[in-house]
């Protein structure tokens, strides 16, 4: 498998330096040399071919004709997760970018264990900013989803009471079926809480913002796995999967 590598800039063709970043994964994580193949792209949408040339910082790679290549999901969802203890909103981000979502909007919500704000908060978002990345270049997406940034919930539910979509609340206690639900005709939004839930409070503002209750099953699964798991049901039922 040929690697792929993204690129802050837009690219335009010829041939183009890589950024420190770039250059420094290509040589050190993947050990490329010169004259190996390459794919860029630039989060914009299609890819480059090229081969590397240059040596160390001045690494460049000479481009091919660009390929009008797209591997995004017919359909639309936006996965809005409220943040999960310890690192695991790293994996969730990760594995959401592979099954294709759209958009991520971390959330805060009473029982999430990690809690993030000011300084804090924008460094974390660009951590996940870079773990988007990757799972773009390791998965084949060439349109990088839309990572926003982290907001209480009820801030959210504010804006997502705009008409428009399907809102769905992943609900252990009850709920209709994904199945059962008539295929929807625009985006796709899943808010999935954090270990424990959301407490009746949140549950109630969420209803009152338009999301109704879905079950994955018998089975309580955990907050890092049923946003996950109602993705790749989704796209199963709805999607291209």
């Amino acid at each position: 498998m040929i690697p792929r590598l993204y690129c802050r800039e837009p690219i335009v063709g010829g041939s183009i330096f890589l950024a420190p970043e770039a250059a420094h994964h290509a040589l050190r994580v993947l050990r490329l040399r010169r004259g190996d193949e390459v794919i860029l792209f630039d989060g914009s949408g299609g890819e480059w071919p090229g081969r590397l040339c240059g040596e160390g910082r001045g690494l460049q790679v000479e481009l091919g004709e660009w390929r009008s290549v797209e591997r995004e999901a017919a359909l639309a969802v936006t996965l809005a997760q409220a943040l999960p203890g310890a690192d695991k909103m790293d994996w969730v981000v990760q594995k959401a970018v592979e099954l294709g979502v759209a958009r991520i909007q971390p959330l805060a919500a009473q029982r999430s264990v990690v809690r993030l704000a000011g300084e804090r908060a924008e460094k974390r978002r660009a951590h996940w900013q870079q773990v988007t990345i990757a799972a773009c270049e390791q998965c084949g997406r060439n349109r990088m989803p839309l990572l926003a940034p982290l907001l209480p919930l009820p801030d959210y539910l504010v804006q997502a009471g705009e008409p428009g979509g399907l809102r769905l609340l992943l609900a252990p206690q009850g709920g209709r079926q994904l199945s059962a639900l008539p295929r929807p005709t625009g985006p796709v939004t899943l808010l999935v809480g954090p270990e424990g839930g959301f407490d009746e409070g949140e549950e109630q503002a969420a209803r009152l913002a338009g999301f109704q209750p879905v079950t994955l099953g018998p089975r309580v699964l955990r907050a890092e796995t049923a946003g996950l798991a109602a993705i790749a049901a989704a796209m199963a039922l709805w999607g291209d999967f």
